[in-house]
């Protein structure tokens, strides 16, 4: 009930992610499946690392507990669940632009 709406977007994030290594298991072997899950893993793990790192350096100014932003200049938003959205937002806008760079030949600097 109450208590189990914090955890609500976990569990379909969980539901979103199960389903699309299951759509792909049941139609490759598997050690292309092995393979593949591996990757999403991996590659989930470095986008929320990423995205925690990116929060908490602009919301606290810390870094793995190490201050390096003076806490006059951090900005609160970003600790908070709206931060989360536009950092994720900002993510995705560099994927896209670097996407879109290499698409068109040229390279991603």
């Amino acid at each position: 009930s109450g208590s189990l709406g914090v955890f609500i977007p976990l569990i379909v994030v969980n539901c979103i992610i199960m389903g699309r290594v299951e759509s792909f298991a049941s139609k490759k072997p598997l050690d292309l499946v092995v393979f593949d899950s591996l990757g999403m893993g991996l590659g989930y793990a470095w986008v929320l690392a990423g995205i925690s790192a990116v929060r908490e350096l602009l919301g606290a100014g810390t870094l793995l507990g190490f201050r390096l932003i003076p806490e006059s200049y951090t900005m609160g938003f970003f600790a908070k669940s709206p931060g989360g959205f536009f950092v994720f937002g900002m993510f995705i806008a560099v994927n896209m632009l670097l996407k879109k760079r290499l698409a068109e030949g040229g390279s991603a600097q």
